[in-house]
């Protein structure tokens, strides 16, 4: 293990000297031969690309012509998109660690939030090291490249400037350093998700390194080809917009709709954590033994965390302070409450009492459901997409739990999974005018496609996007997880799983009597 954290610390030193050493390769360039960069963006989770402009040419007698003014942020959108990045980690830390943390045993209490709190501060870190580079710069449509590794390029110390990110409306740009902030946050909380599929019995240093294994592999690429394109910038007629779609992401470009996660976030963690619990294997005595959790009362807290950084989560894949985000934000409160509903009274009818826990469970099933559709469909589709969540989730957790015969702690792929492929597929239902939806965008003509919508092949182009998800997330994270299993082992001793992570793997407690 000593070795293996020396030849790690060894990778790392050795990836830093280059980053740095290509930093200032670019700073000592003269600056007669300094290339401008120009950066354009996409929405909710869409991509950056970085394209060269044409360095200044000496002064001429011939006139040239005038070059485009400089697009300047909006002061209400840049403070609005830094609210929204702050609500996201609140879903994090502490939303999700309170949220898990009660829903396992109390000796596991502290072994959930750390892994939590963990996860996110690698993911960060990776983030800015290589994360935004590969996932939102232009490269092929499955990967991005490495023109922002350690997020180069977008300080311009001669011109002393800052690059900007598109958003997407024409002419409207954010500060490129937001969005990269923006986007680190989708990153964490989605590998956080990740572990309460195999709560109570893994490993904290298998974890780690699974987490950063399935972020490189698994992550980057599906949010490339979800969210990435070059912006709507260039696109100026019919040429044009086919050249620029060419540039985005495979899924991109056959044009599946996921407004803010529901395939890059929801579906590609809940498959990861599926494929955990099978590979890991059920906890000791799970079936015979009480497995309850411990504090519904810090869960409720976890899941009223959610429910709130969620509308930074939604609102702000808008990247605007404007009526997108004003339809995402009103999505999100809508659908969440009607799920919430639906699964209460649905426990309530099937079980004769309604719980705590299923009031909670409804509430991040709604959640997850209006992800991919909360700027896309009406109000009235978002009610609809709720009420149909809670009732499926709540299947997913209980009969679906069943058929699958794994041991998925706290039901990730039950209600990430079966809910973030609902709301995928339902968005391409309700994102029709017909029902209300916003149907799809012309940037050619800058207003509503007059083109017919048809929802039956915006459907089936939304059920591509979740099977791709499926199989790609399901085959990385196999590899992962043997992989990890092979090095160091994925499951703690049965006598540490006994005692309680807390005390075998951290040394400390939750509580004390």
């Amino acid at each position: 293990m000593k070795k293996q954290f020396v030849g790690y610390l060894a990778a790392c030193t050795l990836l830093l000297a280059a980053g740095f050493s290509q930093s200032a390769q670019a700073a000592d360039a003269p600056s007669a031969k300094a290339d401008a960069v120009a950066v354009t963006a996409a929405s909710a989770g869409s991509a950056l690309a970085v394209a060269p402009v044409a360095a200044a040419a000496p002064a001429v007698t011939a006139a040239a012509p005038v070059a485009a003014p400089a697009l300047t942020p909006n002061k209400g959108d840049t403070a609005w998109m830094m609210v929204a990045t702050a609500l996201v980690i609140l879903m994090t830390i502490p939303g999700l660690a309170l949220f898990y943390g009660g829903l396992v045993r109390s000796k596991n209490m502290l072994s959930i939030l750390m892994q939590v709190f963990m996860i996110f501060a690698t993911i960060i870190v990776l983030w800015c090291i290589y994360g935004y580079s590969l996932a939102f710069t232009e490269g092929n449509a499955f990967i991005g490249s490495f023109s922002r590794l350690f997020l180069n390029g977008i300080w311009d110390p001669a011109s002393a400037t800052f690059a900007t990110a598109a958003t997407f409306t024409k002419g409207v740009v954010i500060p490129e350093f937001v969005y990269v902030v923006f986007q680190a946050t989708f990153a964490a909380i989605t590998c956080g998700l990740i572990i309460g599929a195999f709560a109570e019995r893994a490993k904290f240093s298998a974890v780690l390194l699974f987490v950063v294994l399935w972020f490189t592999f698994s992550y980057l690429p599906i949010a490339h080809m979800v969210w990435f394109w070059p912006g709507p910038e260039g696109i100026k007629d019919a040429a044009s917009l086919a050249s620029e779609t060419a540039k985005g992401g495979w899924l991109w470009q056959k044009g599946a709709l996921d407004f803010a996660g529901g395939t890059v976030v929801h579906i590609n963690a809940a498959v990861a954590g599926l494929v955990g619990a099978y590979v890991i294997g059920k906890r000791i005595g799970y079936g015979k033994e009480s497995m309850a959790p411990h504090s519904l009362t810090m869960t409720m807290i976890g899941a009223s965390l959610l429910w709130v950084g969620w509308f930074g989560f939604n609102a702000g894949s808008a990247l605007e302070a404007g009526d997108v985000a004003a339809l995402a934000f009103l999505n999100t409160l809508l659908a969440t409450a009607a799920a919430t509903l639906s699964w209460v009274f649905g426990e309530w009818m099937a079980k004769g009492k309604p719980s705590m826990l299923g009031g909670a469970s409804g509430a991040v099933a709604g959640l997850v459901a209006i992800t991919p559709a909360c700027g896309f469909v009406g109000p009235m589709g978002a009610l609809a997409i709720g009420l149909l969540a809670g009732i499926v989730c709540l299947w997913g957790v209980n009969g679906l739990k069943r058929l699958l015969g794994a041991d998925d702690s706290l039901d990730v792929f039950g209600v990430h999974g079966v809910g973030g492929v609902l709301g995928a597929l339902l968005t391409g239902v309700f994102a029709s005018p017909a029902l209300g939806g916003q149907g799809i965008f012309d940037y050619v003509t800058n207003k509503m496609s007059a083109d017919p919508y048809s929802i039956t092949g915006q459907v089936w182009i939304q059920l591509q996007g979740v099977l791709t998800t499926i199989v790609w997330s399901a085959v990385v994270s196999l590899i992962a997880y043997k992989l990890v299993d092979l090095l160091i082992g994925m499951r703690v001793p049965e006598e540490e799983e006994r005692e309680g992570l807390d005390i075998s793997s951290h040394g400390e407690t939750a509580y004390h009597t």
